[in-house]
């Protein structure tokens, strides 16, 4: 195929696409109109020889021959951001740049209040997608290119990433106000023992710290509910008679709640910013990091406040 006959435009529209699986929503996505995003689609099955996307019982699906390209074309467009972004053609005012960043739901709840009033006022044509991946991911996806920044915290690092410490934390226990330890001025080890645990299993944090803790004097807590998400804790929490260990920063912004210093050492830990070598330099993403880390001192600021 001849690349000066190729419109690369159309490699916008096919991202779109095979991430939407759906004509008007991939059009909404690139500001294109439905009609012309279905044009697209047309033209897109012609180029690749290929349906592309096939319509089922449950919607639209992408072809083998789509999933096996769709990398490889978010790949080659992200590049082609990162060059026209590149030295001094990067004005975040003017930019119309798309950013993945890794986050999980806890940070996303303290951080992104901060950061996107500043993309609304600063950088009003760039957007973000946010991603939550495991930690043993995270550096991969950086690794491949899928990610640009990742918020994280103790991850392994090899010498292609790049880490700065972004905001200061620790392990907090709580509890709901009527709970019976909700009373007591401190929480003893038997008492942390013999109540009953909330835990967030698809984080590390929270066994990190406490059941790494409580392995080392052969015990283990008395979990009866396991949850993914950290949002949901404090509700669940002033619903039941539980207790939780939780970063003290989202226990500062839960209501009816009771917090505690769980009866062990060293709690504290920092959420970091990660990103790849690669873009040490790059404008776009050095201002990302500094908003990153401003959102950061607003949190702290706030609870100052």
């Amino acid at each position: 195929m001849n690349l000066r006959s190729v419109d690369l435009n159309l490699l916008v529209a096919l991202d779109a696409l095979l991430i939407e699986k759906h004509v008007t929503r991939a059009a909404l996505r690139v500001g294109l109109s439905q009609p012309a995003m279905s044009n697209a689609l047309r033209r897109l099955r012609h180029m690749f020889g290929d349906e592309l996307l096939v319509r089922t019982a449950a919607g639209m699906e992408t072809t083998p021959r789509a999933q096996e390209i769709a990398e490889p074309v978010r790949h080659l467009l992200r590049q082609a951001e990162r060059l026209l972004e590149s030295g001094s053609f990067f004005d975040p005012a003017e930019s119309e740049i798309r950013l993945r960043l890794r986050m999980s739901d806890v940070l996303e709840h303290l951080l992104m209040p901060g950061l996107l009033k500043t993309f609304e006022t600063e950088a009003p044509g760039m957007s973000l997608d946010i991603v939550h991946l495991p930690p043993d991911r995270t550096i991969s996806a950086l690794e491949r290119d899928e990610l640009d920044v990742a918020v994280s915290m103790d991850l392994t690092l090899p010498s292609s990433i790049c880490e700065s410490e972004l905001l200061k934390d620790r392990m907090v226990c709580v509890m709901a106000g009527s709970h019976p330890l909700a009373n007591q001025p401190a929480l003893t080890l038997e008492q942390f023992l013999s109540a009953k645990h909330l835990k967030v299993s698809m984080s590390p944090i929270d066994g990190r710290y406490i059941d790494a803790a409580l392995t080392k004097i052969g015990k283990h807590r008395n979990i009866m509910v396991n949850l993914p998400h950290w949002l949901v804790v404090p509700d669940v929490l002033r619903h039941s008679s539980m207790i939780a260990v939780i970063s003290e920063h989202l226990a500062k912004r839960a209501e009816g709640l009771v917090l505690k210093q769980p009866p062990f050492d060293n709690m504290d830990f920092c959420w970091s910013l990660y990103w790849h070598r690669r873009y040490e330099s790059s404008p776009a993403h050095r201002w990302l990091r500094v908003k990153l880390a401003t959102a950061a001192a607003q949190v702290v600021s706030s609870e100052l406040a």
